[in-house]
Formats: structure tokens, C-alpha cells, sequence
């Protein structure tokens, strides 16, 4: 797939993802895209199945969480030269057939991150993971002082601005968080989110995301955050305005 922004690859953090990750980096390897793929620890045959397809693997021997997993493929993509990264988890969740909107959008705000936002089809969305989403939206935008639809969303355009943020002191799924908000505060990057459709139900594994615990420690952080830069009501002001939105299939 031919594009005019900088050189870029798809980067695929994954943990016990047998059943869905030969289809996934197959649909992606169509495309035309390069591929890495950080294996954090399985024991299951998921090592295995990504060794036999032409990508870069990266296997971690022990689970160290998906903010190292995202770390270490962000400086495995810098070695290799990449301008920009767009990531997907390995479940099947993420379809690679939404990289060309997503790329598209990337096209059209270069300075910016670019969120597939699950905005479609969102009864699929457990009850209680949507409000889990609603309350972490809220608290992020405040403390990134913009919109953003989505801040969960794992399939996510990143470009050399926010790559270079890799060594971010935050883990798990808060480095994600962590991610969005200094890459809008300290680098001045926008947020662009491209609708995706919400996809739950089927033959994907339990989430590794735990709403309670992994929200927990997200909001922690994120309040922290909202204090650390300072300006706290003027920050909540832009976080209401409304996010930006294109790509619509």
C-alpha cells in the first residue's frame, strides 16, 4: 500500500494470541505493510506461529506488560529506520482492513496521533467497558487539555514525535495513557480519531484489561498528570470541545 507519509510499520504487541494472530499479520502482510511483533511471554504456541511469517519478532521470555511490549517495539522501529508506527492488538479485535483510513488521516494531519475509535457498532461493547471507556475519555482529555474520542483504542497511528517518548515511566496498559497526554502537552501533538466498529463478541480470548484495576490505575495516573501541567480548569474548558472525527467508512 503506497502512501505519502513518512516510512512506517504496523507494531502488534501480543500475549497467548494462538487462535487469531496468523489471521491478523496475514491481513496486515497483505496490505503491503511491514511488520514487528513483540510477543510479551506466551506459553502458548503463539511464538511459534509469528516465527514461521516474514516479520520481526521480538520475544520477551517473561510478561512484562503491554507498556514494555509497546516500548520495546517503539525503539525496535527507530533501529529500523520507521517515521511512524500504527499499532493493533494481536486478538482479532482490529482489522487491518481500517489501516487505510487510518493511514489516510495520518496523510491528512501529519502532526498529529490517530485513534480507530470504536464508534461504530458500539452495542457489541460490554455494558460495563463502555462506561469503563466513558469515565477514561473524560479524565484523559482533561489531562492531554483536548478531546479525544477513544483513549482505549490499542489501534492507534503513532507518529516520530510520539515514538520518541518511549521511555515514558508509566506501565501496562497506563503507558498507553501516558502516551497520548505527554505526546499533547510536550510535544503539541493533536489527536484525530477514524470510526472503527466495536468487535467483542466471536471467538476472541478474555481481555487482559481488567475495568476496575487497570481504570484504577489510569485515573491515578491521569490526575496526576491534570496537576502536574498546571492551568486545571482551562485544561477541562478544551477537553469539551468536540473531538475530531474523519474517516468515515
Amino acid at each position: 500500500m503506497n502512501t505519502a507519509v513518512a516510512r512506517w510499520c504496523v507494531l502488534i504487541p501480543c500475549l497467548n494470541e494462538e487462535a487469531a494472530i496468523q489471521s491478523v499479520v496475514e491481513s496486515v502482510l497483505a496490505l503491503g505493510a511491514p511488520v514487528i511483533v513483540i510477543d510479551d511471554g506466551s506459553n502458548d504456541r503463539t511464538p511459534d506461529i509469528v516465527a514461521a511469517l516474514p516479520v520481526t519478532l521480538l520475544r520477551q521470555n517473561e510478561r512484562h506488560g503491554k507498556g514494555e511490549a509497546l516500548r520495546r517495539g517503539f525503539r525496535e522501529a527507530l533501529r529500523q529506520g520507521y517515521d511512524a508506527v500504527l499499532t493493533m492488538d494481536g486478538d482479532g479485535q482490529h482489522l487491518a482492513s481500517d489501516i487505510p483510513r487510518i493511514v489516510a488521516a495520518a496523510t491528512q494531519y501529519p502532526e498529529h496521533i490517530v485513534i480507530g475509535a470504536r464508534l461504530l457498532d458500539r452495542e457489541q461493547q460490554p455494558k460495563a467497558r463502555r462506561r469503563a471507556n466513558a469515565v477514561a475519555d473524560w479524565g484523559i482529555s482533561w489531562a492531554c487539555a483536548q478531546p479525544i474520542a477513544d483513549t482505549q483504542s490499542g489501534q492507534r497511528w503513532y507518529p516520530r514525535a510520539a515514538l520518541d517518548l518511549a521511555d515514558l515511566p508509566a506501565e501496562n496498559f497506563v503507558f498507553e495513557a501516558a502516551i497520548l497526554i505527554a505526546a499533547s502537552r510536550e510535544k503539541k501533538l493533536g489527536v484525530v480519531s477514524v470510526p472503527i466498529a466495536s468487535r467483542y463478541h466471536g471467538e476472541f480470548r478474555l481481555s487482559h484489561f481488567n475495568p476496575v484495576g487497570d481504570v484504577t490505575r489510569i485515573t491515578l495516573y491521569t490526575i496526576g498528570r491534570v496537576f502536574h501541567y498546571g492551568d486545571v480548569m482551562a485544561s477541562h474548558r478544551r477537553s469539551l470541545a468536540a473531538p475530531i472525527v474523519v474517516g468515515r467508512p
